[in-house]
Protein backbone atom coordinates (compact mmCIF):
# COMPACT_ATOMS: atom_id res chain seq x y z
CA UNK A 1 0.00 0.00 0.00
CA UNK A 2 1.41 3.20 -0.74
CA UNK A 3 1.72 6.01 1.55
CA UNK A 4 1.75 9.68 0.46
CA UNK A 5 3.23 12.45 3.02
CA UNK A 6 3.06 16.03 2.63
CA UNK A 7 5.18 18.51 5.23
CA UNK A 8 3.33 21.70 5.67
CA UNK A 9 6.44 24.20 8.00
CA UNK A 10 7.97 27.31 7.28
CA UNK A 11 10.94 25.39 9.54
CA UNK A 12 14.60 25.71 7.24
CA UNK A 13 17.88 24.59 7.81
CA UNK A 14 19.17 21.38 9.76
CA UNK A 15 15.39 21.38 11.59
CA UNK A 16 14.05 20.36 8.01
CA UNK A 17 16.38 17.84 7.52
CA UNK A 18 15.82 16.24 10.80
CA UNK A 19 12.03 16.39 10.36
CA UNK A 20 12.61 14.92 6.62
CA UNK A 21 14.72 11.95 8.67
CA UNK A 22 11.75 11.33 11.23
CA UNK A 23 9.54 10.89 8.28
CA UNK A 24 11.41 8.53 6.42
CA UNK A 25 11.79 6.01 9.24
CA UNK A 26 8.08 6.53 9.72
CA UNK A 27 7.36 5.56 6.42
CA UNK A 28 10.13 2.74 6.81
CA UNK A 29 8.17 1.46 9.96
CA UNK A 30 4.52 1.33 8.28
CA UNK A 31 6.13 -0.24 5.71
CA UNK A 32 7.87 -2.71 7.55
CA UNK A 33 4.51 -3.45 9.50
CA UNK A 34 2.18 -3.83 6.54
CA UNK A 35 4.69 -5.80 5.12
CA UNK A 36 4.34 -8.38 8.24
CA UNK A 37 0.72 -8.15 8.08
CA UNK A 38 0.71 -9.46 4.73
CA UNK A 39 2.54 -12.11 5.97
CA UNK A 40 0.45 -12.78 8.65
CA UNK A 41 -2.78 -12.65 6.63
CA UNK A 42 -1.35 -15.65 3.98
CA UNK A 43 -0.21 -17.95 6.79
CA UNK A 44 -1.99 -21.65 6.86
CA UNK A 45 -5.40 -21.55 9.18
CA UNK A 46 -4.70 -23.76 12.62
CA UNK A 47 -5.86 -27.46 12.72
CA UNK A 48 -6.33 -29.58 15.37
CA UNK A 49 -7.99 -32.86 16.01
CA UNK A 50 -9.71 -34.76 19.00
CA UNK A 51 -12.13 -37.77 19.68
CA UNK A 52 -12.03 -37.95 15.17
CA UNK A 53 -13.33 -34.23 15.37
CA UNK A 54 -10.84 -32.52 13.02
CA UNK A 55 -11.30 -29.15 13.48
CA UNK A 56 -9.85 -26.06 10.90
CA UNK A 57 -9.68 -22.72 12.28
CA UNK A 58 -10.17 -19.77 9.74
CA UNK A 59 -11.74 -16.47 10.16
CA UNK A 60 -13.44 -16.52 7.14
CA UNK A 61 -15.62 -19.46 8.05
CA UNK A 62 -19.03 -18.63 10.00
CA UNK A 63 -18.21 -18.99 13.74
CA UNK A 64 -14.08 -19.35 12.80
CA UNK A 65 -13.82 -23.28 12.09
CA UNK A 66 -14.98 -26.02 9.99
CA UNK A 67 -15.58 -29.59 11.80
CA UNK A 68 -15.16 -32.47 9.90
CA UNK A 69 -15.26 -36.08 10.69
CA UNK A 70 -11.94 -38.03 10.55
CA UNK A 71 -11.67 -40.85 9.33
CA UNK A 72 -15.29 -41.97 8.86
CA UNK A 73 -14.99 -45.59 7.62
CA UNK A 74 -13.20 -48.46 5.52
CA UNK A 75 -15.64 -50.70 3.26
CA UNK A 76 -15.58 -53.71 2.14
CA UNK A 77 -17.08 -54.39 -1.48
CA UNK A 78 -20.61 -55.16 -2.25
CA UNK A 79 -22.24 -52.55 0.25
CA UNK A 80 -25.18 -51.11 -1.39
CA UNK A 81 -27.12 -53.88 -0.11
CA UNK A 82 -25.45 -55.09 3.13
CA UNK A 83 -25.50 -53.60 6.19
CA UNK A 84 -23.27 -51.35 7.30
CA UNK A 85 -22.03 -52.87 10.56
CA UNK A 86 -20.93 -55.86 7.94
CA UNK A 87 -19.39 -53.45 5.51
CA UNK A 88 -17.09 -51.81 8.01
CA UNK A 89 -13.63 -53.18 8.83
CA UNK A 90 -12.76 -51.68 12.25
CA UNK A 91 -10.18 -49.17 13.03
CA UNK A 92 -8.51 -47.21 15.42
CA UNK A 93 -6.69 -43.69 14.84
CA UNK A 94 -3.94 -42.52 17.01
CA UNK A 95 -2.45 -38.86 16.68
CA UNK A 96 1.68 -39.18 16.78
CA UNK A 97 2.57 -36.17 15.80
CA UNK A 98 1.19 -32.03 16.05
CA UNK A 99 1.40 -28.90 14.67
CA UNK A 100 -0.32 -25.95 14.23
CA UNK A 101 -0.43 -26.43 10.89
CA UNK A 102 0.29 -30.19 10.35
CA UNK A 103 -0.98 -33.57 11.67
CA UNK A 104 0.32 -36.78 11.44
CA UNK A 105 -1.86 -40.01 12.36
CA UNK A 106 -1.60 -44.00 12.09
CA UNK A 107 -4.61 -45.86 11.90
CA UNK A 108 -4.68 -49.69 11.92
CA UNK A 109 -7.95 -51.39 10.13
CA UNK A 110 -8.58 -54.98 10.56
CA UNK A 111 -7.20 -57.19 8.99
CA UNK A 112 -3.70 -56.59 8.96
CA UNK A 113 -3.90 -53.09 7.11
CA UNK A 114 -1.74 -50.35 7.99
CA UNK A 115 -2.12 -46.37 7.61
CA UNK A 116 -0.27 -43.42 8.11
CA UNK A 117 -1.53 -40.11 6.91
CA UNK A 118 -1.27 -36.62 7.35
CA UNK A 119 -3.45 -33.27 7.25
CA UNK A 120 -1.79 -30.11 6.05
CA UNK A 121 -3.16 -26.57 6.56
CA UNK A 122 -2.74 -24.21 3.44
CA UNK A 123 -3.78 -20.98 2.94
CA UNK A 124 -6.83 -22.12 0.94
CA UNK A 125 -7.59 -25.40 2.48
CA UNK A 126 -6.64 -28.82 3.38
CA UNK A 127 -3.97 -31.60 2.19
CA UNK A 128 -4.73 -35.13 2.50
CA UNK A 129 -2.57 -37.62 2.36
CA UNK A 130 -2.78 -41.80 2.63
CA UNK A 131 -0.50 -44.47 2.62
CA UNK A 132 -2.05 -47.81 3.30
CA UNK A 133 -0.11 -50.90 3.69
CA UNK A 134 -1.34 -54.67 3.53
CA UNK A 135 0.93 -56.01 6.17
CA UNK A 136 -0.46 -59.17 6.21
CA UNK A 137 -0.49 -62.65 4.14
CA UNK A 138 -4.01 -62.06 2.60
CA UNK A 139 -5.84 -60.15 0.34
CA UNK A 140 -7.73 -57.41 2.15
CA UNK A 141 -10.84 -56.86 0.59
CA UNK A 142 -10.88 -52.64 0.97
CA UNK A 143 -12.98 -51.38 -1.84
CA UNK A 144 -13.34 -47.60 -0.51
CA UNK A 145 -12.75 -45.27 2.59
CA UNK A 146 -14.71 -42.08 3.93
CA UNK A 147 -11.56 -40.35 5.28
CA UNK A 148 -13.58 -36.60 5.46
CA UNK A 149 -17.22 -35.83 6.83
CA UNK A 150 -17.29 -32.35 6.03
CA UNK A 151 -20.00 -30.52 8.27
CA UNK A 152 -21.42 -27.85 6.27
CA UNK A 153 -24.69 -26.37 7.88
CA UNK A 154 -23.17 -23.15 9.75
CA UNK A 155 -21.15 -22.63 5.81
CA UNK A 156 -24.30 -23.00 3.64
CA UNK A 157 -26.55 -21.57 6.42
CA UNK A 158 -28.77 -24.31 5.88
CA UNK A 159 -29.98 -27.89 7.24
CA UNK A 160 -30.47 -31.27 6.29
CA UNK A 161 -33.62 -30.36 4.40
CA UNK A 162 -32.29 -27.70 1.82
CA UNK A 163 -28.40 -27.39 1.19
CA UNK A 164 -28.58 -29.71 -1.14
CA UNK A 165 -29.80 -26.05 -2.92
CA UNK A 166 -26.35 -24.59 -2.04
CA UNK A 167 -24.13 -27.74 -2.82
CA UNK A 168 -23.12 -29.08 -6.33
CA UNK A 169 -21.19 -31.71 -8.43
CA UNK A 170 -20.34 -31.42 -12.08
CA UNK A 171 -22.50 -33.69 -14.73
CA UNK A 172 -22.40 -32.56 -18.60
CA UNK A 173 -24.66 -29.67 -17.68
CA UNK A 174 -21.55 -27.96 -15.71
CA UNK A 175 -22.25 -27.61 -12.60
CA UNK A 176 -24.88 -28.67 -10.99
CA UNK A 177 -26.52 -27.88 -8.14
CA UNK A 178 -27.77 -31.48 -6.18
CA UNK A 179 -31.32 -30.17 -5.96
CA UNK A 180 -31.46 -30.23 -9.62
CA UNK A 181 -30.85 -33.96 -10.18
CA UNK A 182 -32.50 -36.81 -11.20
CA UNK A 183 -32.70 -38.33 -6.79
CA UNK A 184 -33.67 -41.74 -6.06
CA UNK A 185 -35.30 -42.39 -2.34
CA UNK A 186 -35.17 -46.02 -2.41
CA UNK A 187 -32.08 -48.08 -0.48
CA UNK A 188 -31.55 -49.92 2.21
CA UNK A 189 -30.74 -46.96 4.56
CA UNK A 190 -32.87 -43.86 3.78
CA UNK A 191 -32.00 -40.21 3.56
CA UNK A 192 -28.59 -38.69 1.75
CA UNK A 193 -27.38 -39.22 -1.71
CA UNK A 194 -25.14 -40.70 -3.78
CA UNK A 195 -23.70 -39.79 -6.98
CA UNK A 196 -21.55 -42.44 -8.51
CA UNK A 197 -18.87 -42.18 -11.35
CA UNK A 198 -20.00 -44.44 -14.54
CA UNK A 199 -17.50 -47.02 -14.22
CA UNK A 200 -18.40 -47.67 -10.49
CA UNK A 201 -20.55 -50.95 -9.98
CA UNK A 202 -23.70 -49.58 -7.91
CA UNK A 203 -23.69 -52.65 -6.05
CA UNK A 204 -20.09 -51.19 -4.49
CA UNK A 205 -22.20 -48.33 -3.48
CA UNK A 206 -22.87 -46.41 0.05
CA UNK A 207 -26.23 -48.47 0.79
CA UNK A 208 -27.76 -45.18 0.01
CA UNK A 209 -30.38 -43.71 -2.51
CA UNK A 210 -28.48 -43.37 -5.52
CA UNK A 211 -28.50 -40.93 -8.05
CA UNK A 212 -29.37 -41.24 -11.69
CA UNK A 213 -26.83 -38.57 -13.05
CA UNK A 214 -23.15 -39.45 -12.68
CA UNK A 215 -20.48 -36.92 -12.02
CA UNK A 216 -17.81 -35.89 -14.79
CA UNK A 217 -14.95 -35.13 -11.99
CA UNK A 218 -14.52 -36.05 -8.67
CA UNK A 219 -15.47 -32.44 -6.87
CA UNK A 220 -18.08 -32.16 -4.58
CA UNK A 221 -19.11 -29.01 -2.83
CA UNK A 222 -21.21 -26.35 -1.66
CA UNK A 223 -21.59 -21.75 -1.86
CA UNK A 224 -21.22 -19.78 1.91
CA UNK A 225 -24.63 -18.72 3.04
CA UNK A 226 -23.31 -15.15 2.04
CA UNK A 227 -22.13 -16.44 -1.30
CA UNK A 228 -18.28 -14.98 -0.73
CA UNK A 229 -17.12 -18.48 -0.50
CA UNK A 230 -17.01 -22.16 -1.86
CA UNK A 231 -16.45 -25.21 -0.11
CA UNK A 232 -15.44 -28.35 -2.08
CA UNK A 233 -13.36 -31.48 -1.44
CA UNK A 234 -12.08 -34.12 -4.12
CA UNK A 235 -9.72 -37.46 -4.51
CA UNK A 236 -7.63 -38.85 -7.02
CA UNK A 237 -9.01 -42.13 -7.02
CA UNK A 238 -12.71 -41.45 -6.55
CA UNK A 239 -15.05 -44.32 -5.48
CA UNK A 240 -18.31 -41.94 -5.32
CA UNK A 241 -19.35 -38.26 -3.84
CA UNK A 242 -22.09 -38.19 -1.24
CA UNK A 243 -24.20 -36.38 0.40
CA UNK A 244 -24.81 -37.17 3.61
CA UNK A 245 -27.46 -37.01 6.72
CA UNK A 246 -25.34 -34.81 8.88
CA UNK A 247 -25.89 -31.78 6.74
CA UNK A 248 -22.03 -33.12 5.22
CA UNK A 249 -20.45 -33.72 1.90
CA UNK A 250 -17.66 -36.68 1.01
CA UNK A 251 -15.37 -37.28 -2.03
CA UNK A 252 -14.79 -41.10 -0.71
CA UNK A 253 -11.34 -42.66 -2.48
CA UNK A 254 -11.43 -46.04 -4.36
CA UNK A 255 -9.06 -48.59 -3.13
CA UNK A 256 -10.39 -51.56 -4.84
CA UNK A 257 -8.64 -54.06 -2.48
CA UNK A 258 -4.76 -54.65 -1.19
CA UNK A 259 -2.38 -57.55 -2.12
CA UNK A 260 -0.52 -58.93 0.57
CA UNK A 261 2.27 -56.38 1.41
CA UNK A 262 1.17 -54.00 -1.42
CA UNK A 263 1.20 -50.67 -0.77
CA UNK A 264 -1.21 -47.90 -1.80
CA UNK A 265 -0.52 -43.71 -1.73
CA UNK A 266 -4.35 -41.58 -2.15
CA UNK A 267 -4.64 -37.88 -2.22
CA UNK A 268 -7.46 -36.03 -1.05
CA UNK A 269 -7.95 -32.06 -1.05
CA UNK A 270 -10.66 -30.02 0.87
CA UNK A 271 -10.46 -26.41 -1.06
CA UNK A 272 -11.58 -23.00 0.71
CA UNK A 273 -11.92 -20.45 -2.15
CA UNK A 274 -13.39 -17.28 -3.31
CA UNK A 275 -16.98 -18.32 -4.93
CA UNK A 276 -15.52 -18.70 -8.40
CA UNK A 277 -16.19 -22.50 -10.06
CA UNK A 278 -13.73 -22.08 -12.66
CA UNK A 279 -10.89 -20.96 -10.46
CA UNK A 280 -11.82 -24.28 -8.35
CA UNK A 281 -12.00 -26.21 -11.50
CA UNK A 282 -8.52 -24.87 -12.67
CA UNK A 283 -6.67 -25.62 -9.33
CA UNK A 284 -8.64 -29.13 -9.52
CA UNK A 285 -6.65 -29.78 -12.79
CA UNK A 286 -3.71 -28.08 -11.67
CA UNK A 287 -3.64 -30.58 -8.18
CA UNK A 288 -4.99 -34.02 -9.74
CA UNK A 289 -3.45 -33.60 -13.63
CA UNK A 290 -4.36 -37.92 -13.94
CA UNK A 291 -7.99 -37.44 -12.78
CA UNK A 292 -8.67 -33.92 -12.78
CA UNK A 293 -9.73 -34.25 -16.50
CA UNK A 294 -13.65 -35.21 -17.02
CA UNK A 295 -14.32 -38.59 -17.12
Amino acid sequence: MPFHFQVCSRETGHRGVASAGMLLRTWLVLAISCSCAGATSGQAPSISWSNNLLTFADSRLPGGKLEIWYLEAFCRSGAHDREWAKTTLPHKTTLIHAEPTLLRFHTQVEPGLEVDHQVQSTTDGLDLRFELTNTGKAWVDLQWFEPACIRVAAFTGCSQSNYTSRSFIFTPKGLTKLDQLRRTSEARYLGGQVYLPGDVKQSDANPRPVCLDHPVNGLIGCFSADNRLLLATASDRTHELFEGVYVCLHSDPRVNGLAPQEKRQVRSKIYLLPNDPAELLARYQRDFPKTGKEW
